[in-house]
């Protein structure tokens, strides 16, 4: 498994100011910040989009330090970096920058989920490069199933009319639960990726609530600043997962 102190031997000192630089960016937006309007949100829009902004930037490093590692590690890796390129984009989107209106979370939707089929690839390629397949298949399958049934309870059964972001969101779900089921399997054959398990499960849980908030109206103080407490260290474990495919010595 990787320890912290093995995790903190693990990081130059480039990925470590990447590291304090999001955790300021994240955690001193919500500490710092100010309730804006229905005080849903504590964290200013500039520290949201840095965060992720940081963590994009970390994964390409981790990429570039692979130069020399297996080809499957660095296909890993490039799905790491892809995703979370393409995670960032969807921040853009689901923020109104890019487009507005309705327009924007399918843009975020399709965004995120392009985000996931480049994590699973990378996490699957992986895997089976490296002979971890065993168990794989429960996990993916249970994870199926956990986004299968939370899609239904949250997006679909409560709607009183359905359109096509209702549907989109049940292929979104899926993925999601592909990627977090990928990294579950890879983390029972291999307990230091317990890290990307929990990052994976940590984003599921986050667009869950996030799922709540656009098609189940839920509201409560402070549900954005939820949902990216969430998030975003879960985009951080999956980035610094890195670590573990670079440095897999032992479990």
């Amino acid at each position: 498994m990787i320890t912290l102190s093995r995790l903190r031997r693990s990081l130059t000192p480039f990925h470590f100011a990447l590291l304090v630089i999001w955790a300021v960016l994240l955690f001193g937006g919500f500490i710092l910040g100010r309730p804006e309007g229905d005080e849903q949100r504590r964290m200013p829009l500039w520290t949201r989009m840095g965060a992720s902004i940081t963590l994009t930037a970390a994964a390409w490093a981790w990429l570039a330090r692979a130069r020399n590692a297996p080809p499957a590690a660095r296909r890993m890796l490039l799905g790491l970096a892809a995703g979370m390129s393409l995670s960032t984009l969807g921040d853009f989107f689901m923020a109104r920058l890019i487009i507005p209106g309705e327009n924007a979370v399918l843009g975020g939707m399709a965004s995120f989920g392009l985000g996931h089929v480049a994590y699973s690839l990378g996490i699957l390629h992986f895997g089976a490069a490296s002979r971890l397949t065993l168990r794989r298949l429960p996990a993916l399958v249970g994870w199926w199933l956990f986004g299968l049934a939370s899609w239904l309870g949250i997006v679909w059964l409560p709607a009183a009319s359905r359109g096509v972001m209702h549907a989109a969101a049940l292929p979104y779900a899926l993925l999601l639960a592909t990627t977090t089921g990928a990294a579950t399997g890879l983390a029972l054959n291999r307990r230091r990726f317990q890290g990307l398990a929990g990052g994976a499960a940590l984003f599921l849980v986050s667009d869950l609530i996030l799922a709540g908030s656009l098609f189940s109206n839920w509201r409560f103080t402070g549900i954005s600043d939820l949902i990216w407490l969430l998030y975003s260290p879960g985009q951080m474990l999956i980035v610094y997962a890195a670590s573990a495919v670079l440095h897999g010595d032992g479990e």
